[in-house]
């Protein structure tokens, strides 16, 4: 079986005042904070660089949607159309659309607690 996941790549959650938590993170954590949040850097079994972000999201944003959670977890995966298709055809709920940037393509699918679960494909070197 190909990989499929291949490692965590964002931790997004909703926040009453991201700024705010976002300067708490970098005060007294040390998280080296921007607009969007941490970039948190690291290296993979073959010494690529790869990236993990963690971003806190304001309270009313819809892009977790439909989930009704208050967070959604990103995971790093190698060939997302290939596997976005091996899960619909596995009953997976997918959302039918996929999203490209020039650090990455990007799907969606919700798991059986109605989290809603994105999944990228990465060109971390985009971010060099």
């Amino acid at each position: 079986m190909k990989k499929r996941v291949t490692g965590i790549g964002g931790i997004f959650f909703k926040s009453t005042d991201p700024k705010k938590t976002k300067d708490w993170y970098k005060n007294h954590l040390g998280f080296n904070t921007d607009d969007y949040g941490c970039t948190f850097w690291w290296k993979d079994k073959a010494g690529n660089d790869c990236s993990t972000q963690w971003s806190p999201f304001k309270e009313d944003t819809t892009y977790f949607a439909p989930s009704k959670k208050e967070f959604m977890m990103n995971f790093r995966v190698e060939n997302l159309t290939e596997l976005l298709k091996t899960l619909k055809e596995e009953g997976v709920t997918v959302i039918d659309k996929v999203e490209e940037y020039e650090y990455g393509k990007f799907g969606w699918i919700i798991d059986p607690e109605g989290n809603k679960i994105e999944l990228w494909e990465p060109i971390d070197k985009a971010f060099l």
